[in-house]
């Protein structure tokens, strides 16, 4: 399970009784771009160790905005990054996890939608995307990225905000959600915005393949397994490129940097909010190149809203999905780590302040019904 250090509500001595035996996590407390040093990894892994548990995966180590866009110090925060690398595997933690998703990490804009059961998951609506795109952050532009339709919901949507509601949409987008690089006001978020002027997918996709060409070295020499995490959503938004978001992207990954160290997390949830995505046949693909897995479930609609499904439902073929996780280990004579992603909150978790998405109830739940799921196909298979 992800554990966000030692001030995260969900304790380490919770995750040991959900039956986790491995633990995501990473050091929030260290700047975006610097150096992870041996002694703050090393404190990190022994108090992991010290619940009983096991320090499996980073995630993640941010990349530097500066590395994203090829400008001011990027050559710096590549070294930093390769320096903490080598940290890491020094230290026995080898998998890493990452993004490339420009300025902001995964977004959505409602942390409390309340679904039929009286539980509550994470939405991601995109009028209300355009409506703080058009009319709270009036990006220059902004309106010739959506169709009329969308742009007429929008507008009646901004109307009908109270100002408190207006708050609360920017909070929920650009203010930082749990494991982000970095939170902004509106007027920082445009000048955010403003550093990726002349920089569309294919730029971008060129910078992650340089990134990782200096990367992937140092991952190779010291055995460690990086596994980029795909766009959330995996669709442009702001203006902002993607360049992790189909089984294309991963083509162009592999094609420049083709190396098993050189990988992918593989998150249904993001990955199946589109429907071109065939996850069974994705992971038959590059099964070899997926080093950790987010099990989750999202549930979409044409327009590109879709919100956290329970594990088992929405629009990931969730049990396919397993099978073929079952059959890759098979063949890699090895386990994967993988965990629940974006529980829904639930039950008394309701009454609590927690991380949007990373209650304790809701993601034990999920761990619950995909530990059955594995059994029972597992034993389906080889029985």
């Amino acid at each position: 399970m992800r554990w966000y250090g030692p001030n995260d509500p969900v304790s380490l001595a919770d995750i040991r009784q959900s039956g986790a035996t491995g633990i995501v996590t990473a050091l929030h407390q260290i700047p975006n771009g610097e150096a992870w040093p041996r002694e703050a990894i090393r404190e990190r892994k022994k108090l992991i160790e010290q619940a009983g548990l096991t320090w499996s995966v980073v995630e993640s180590v941010p990349v530097h905005e500066n590395i994203k866009t090829r400008s001011g110090n990027f050559e710096q925060y590549i070294k930093n990054y390769q320096e903490s690398i080598r940290n890491l595997a020094a230290e026995g933690v080898r998998t890493v996890c990452y993004n490339f998703m420009p300025i902001l990490d995964w977004t959505r804009t409602n942390l409390a939608y309340l679904l039929p059961d009286g539980s509550r998951a994470l939405r991601f609506e995109m009028k209300a995307i355009a409506a703080f795109d058009v009319h709270i952050l009036k990006r220059p532009g902004a309106a010739k990225d959506y169709p009329e339709e969308m742009l007429q919901m929008a507008k009646t949507y901004f109307e009908a905000l109270s100002s408190e509601d207006k708050d609360k949409l920017v909070n929920t987008i650009i203010a930082g959600l749990p494991g982000a690089e970095a939170g902004y006001s509106v007027e920082d978020f445009q000048e955010a915005l403003n550093t990726y002027d002349g920089i569309d997918a294919a730029t971008l996709g060129n910078n992650l393949n340089a990134f990782l060409s200096e990367i992937v070295p140092v991952a190779e020499e010291n055995k460690v397994y990086l596994c980029i995490h795909p766009d959330d959503p995996p669709y442009p938004i702001f203006g902002l490129p993607r360049v992790v978001s189909t089984a294309a992207d991963y083509d162009r990954i592999l094609k420049a940097n083709d190396s098993p160290f050189n990988g992918f997390t593989f998150c249904t949830g993001s990955l199946g909010v589109r429907a071109d995505n065939d996850l069974p046949t994705m992971i038959k693909k590059y099964g070899d190149y997926i080093h950790f897995l987010h099990l989750r479930s999202t549930q979409r609609d044409e327009e590109g809203n879709f919100y956290e499904a329970n594990h088992l439902e929405g629009n990931v073929p969730m049990a396919e999905v397993v099978e073929a996780i079952i059959r890759l280990q098979q063949k890699r004579g090895k386990s994967l780590p993988m965990r629940p992603d974006h529980g829904h909150q639930m039950l008394d978790d309701l009454g609590k302040v927690t991380n949007p998405g990373y209650s304790a109830i809701g993601r034990l739940r999920g761990l619950a019904e995909l530990r059955g799921l594995e059994i029972g196909i597992a034993r389906s298979i080889f029985e």
